[in-house]
């Protein structure tokens, strides 16, 4: 009987034959290990980049609400927020962030009706802010069981904003108006979810948590009066005016 002698090359792995073939032509390729492929949700060497922003806008006029009565106001918010991020390690980024948001309300008219012996009247109530944002954050990512779409992230943001602001009551002889320009210092941590709805896009959503944050304020009053406000504290909640949902590309 004849003998037939085993072939070890097809018994090799079709990704280290590639990796040969590869080689062969002059292309260095780097071997990857296969349990190290595994963990990985996002590789090193990745970018990111991504945009989020919320619009809100309100406007009502002559508006009765229980106690609530003549109700005249019209306001908005805006925000935009831009960022960028390097994968310097597998499922680990460094990144910076930018942010602008602009607020404003105008009061015309607002009655509050308690009873005969409690009215207040407010008209002319005007507040309008602007503010920048710039930080940095490092976030890690855990993939959901072994899948490649679903994943978690935690965040770690240190933020400086400055915003400069004008509010004022009443108008001409009974005007009264302050600016203010208030310096914020921000330690946070921030979780969230991931999902990829393409290989090179994903939709996220995160939620702060953890936050350390120290305030200071300083006021003109009709340019004539000054005043000062420090504040600085912690929080461990959820807080849910601080969601954030975005889009995140990954080049």
């Amino acid at each position: 009987m004849a003998q037939v002698k085993t072939d070890t090359t097809n018994q090799r792995s079709l990704y280290d034959r590639y990796l040969d073939s590869q080689e062969k032509r002059g292309r260095h390729i780097e071997r990857v290990n296969r349990e190290d492929l595994k963990a990985t949700f996002i590789p090193k060497g990745q970018w990111m980049a991504g945009l989020s922003f919320a619009f809100n806008e309100w406007n009502a006029n002559n508006l009765n609400y229980l106690v609530l009565k003549n109700i005249d106001f019209e306001g908005h918010t805006f925000s935009a927020s831009p960022y960028v991020g390097y994968f310097f390690k597998k499922n680990l980024a460094l990144g910076g962030r930018f942010s602008y948001s602009r607020n404003y309300l105008y009061l015309g008219k607002f009655d509050l009706n308690l009873g005969e012996d409690f009215n207040i009247s407010l008209q002319d109530l005007y507040y309008l802010e602007h503010q920048i944002n710039a930080g940095l954050f490092l976030r890690t990512y855990q993939p959901l069981g072994k899948s490649k779409v679903f994943g978690f992230f935690s965040e770690v943001q240190l933020n400086y904003a400055y915003a400069k602001g004008k509010n004022s009551t009443g108008s001409g002889a009974d005007y009264d108006g302050t600016m203010e320009h208030v310096n914020k210092i921000q330690l946070a941590v921030c979780p969230g979810l991931t999902a990829f709805v393409t290989d090179f896009m994903a939709i996220e959503c995160s939620i702060g948590v953890l936050s350390l944050n120290y305030n200071w304020t300083d006021q003109q009053t009709n340019r004539v009066e000054t005043g000062k406000n420090r504040s600085g504290g912690a929080n461990f909640k959820l807080n849910l005016l601080s969601i954030n949902i975005g889009t995140t590309f990954y080049l």
